[in-house]
């Protein structure tokens, strides 16, 4: 079996968990004989191609024999307006984008239909032209290649997905891993929504990382319910690594936040709750590591709260700094506002390290051992880091019992529930 896939972004250039979940999909994929021609816009020579092959959308050139212009370009107009990236964004950025002398640039500059194009492979300025260019080169990659089914990852490549569907007449799934209202809350871009919804009726199947976020598909986007499976999402398996002892610099106990420092990721709450737990105990640090727009408004919060020199914000991790930041760490919290999933907790407990998550995370519904509280209880938060921090049975417990849930819990088995979702389309 051939899969055609389309997804933004691909290990080791990955801005969050999107990135994450296609590299485990597609190595669970290939585990059950599922070939998987991986396009993203750009590609940068040192992704681990043993069980994929990617193909770089800005090799693809484009003319009017191997692709229909005014047709595509017809189903493209909602794309050639201003739309708002949060969390890739920050307000000011996306001010500046959208302004109308940027926005007239983007819809007389022609080079979304220029015979190459060249791809920056990231959330830039130019995002809009770069979605329309890809949804393009879609057209002419489905055109060109034998395969059974397309698969899209999230609204930026819905588009793509949907010209291949058209130029192909293959059945198309997409994957919903978070959506505008997880982002943005009830405050909704309206052309990201309209994207989704598009992506989502055009789509034969919509898998959902969890039943939390195909709630939101099928009452706020209107999709039957027949239509949306979930599938949850898992962890690559943990590595046999030489025991290293990493030098804190401090003999205290490490709180760790990790993720965007945006509205969907619930950072401030952390804040207080680190604040709640430091007037009972100044033997903790807490770390911020992550990137986005709330992050000077989280600085001056917790400057305002005088506890500067107890809270550090590390910056975006990735890799082996993830890694390293886990094994200094004491508790892991996410107290997302809204998460369709949340891979972190996992790596975190694949790290021995115990978790404290939001009830309103997707994760919750498949890991038992871990502590759940709602993202607004800052009280019951602090309660937990510091039962957590103070009773050594208590995390004892959890890493003895979380690490084989964790464990469990592998790509190739959600891999195959995928597998079998594109056998039910290749039937019909």
């Amino acid at each position: 079996m051939k899969t055609l896939m389309f997804g933004w972004e691909f290990p080791p250039h990955i801005a969050g968990g999107l990135g994450t979940a296609c590299y485990g999909l597609t190595k669970g994929l290939y585990i059950n004989d599922v070939e998987v021609l991986f396009v993203v816009p750009r590609t940068w020579g040192d992704e681990d191609l043993s069980f994929v092959r990617l193909k770089d959308a800005g090799d693809i050139t484009i003319t009017r024999r191997n692709v229909s212009f005014e047709n595509i370009k017809a189903k493209m107009t909602f794309l050639e307006v201003g739309i708002n990236l949060v969390p890739y964004l920050s307000p000011e950025e996306f001010e500046r984008f959208t302004s109308a002398d940027m926005i007239e640039k983007i819809e007389s500059s022609g080079t979304v239909f220029s015979p190459n194009y060249k791809f920056t492979g990231g959330y830039g300025k130019n995002l809009i032209e770069e979605v329309s260019r890809y949804a393009l080169v879609a057209a002419v990659i489905a055109a060109e290649n034998e395969f059974d089914v397309i698969h899209a990852h999230d609204w930026l490549t819905y588009p793509a997905g949907i010209a291949a569907k058209e130029a192909s007449g293959k059945p198309l799934v997409v994957h919903i891993h978070a959506t505008e209202f997880d982002r943005s809350g009830d405050n909704i871009n309206q052309l990201v929504y309209d994207i989704e919804k598009k992506g989502m009726e055009a789509a034969d199947r919509v898998i959902t990382v969890s039943n939390l976020t195909r709630k939101v598909v099928i009452e706020k986007y209107g999709i039957a319910p027949a239509k949306v499976i979930t599938v949850h999402n898992a962890v690559e398996p943990a590595e046999v690594k030489q025991q290293i002892t990493f030098n804190k610099g401090i003999n205290d106990k490490i709180v760790t936040f990790l993720g965007r420092i945006t509205y969907q990721k619930g950072p401030e709450y952390f804040v207080e709750a680190a604040y709640k737990v430091l007037k009972s105990n100044d033997k903790v640090h807490f770390v911020m590591a992550g990137s986005g727009d709330m992050m000077n408004k989280i600085i001056r919060r917790v400057a305002q709260l005088g506890m500067s020199n107890k809270f550090h914000f590390a910056g975006f991790l990735k890799g082996e700094e993830v890694s390293a930041m886990f094994d200094m760490s004491d508790v892991y919290v996410m107290p997302s506002v809204s998460e369709p999933f949340g891979i972190s907790p996992l790596e975190a407990l694949r790290s021995n390290v115990p978790v404290i998550i939001s009830k309103q995370s997707g994760v919750s519904e498949i890991l038992t051992h871990a502590i759940k509280v709602d993202f607004w209880d800052i009280d019951a938060m602090a309660d937990a880091i510091n039962g957590l921090l103070n009773y050594e049975g208590l995390p004892k417990m959890f890493r003895s019992n979380a690490r084989k849930e964790v464990d469990s819990l592998k790509w190739e088995n959600a891999a195959l529930r995928v597998k079998e979702i594109y056998e039910s389309l290749i039937k019909l």
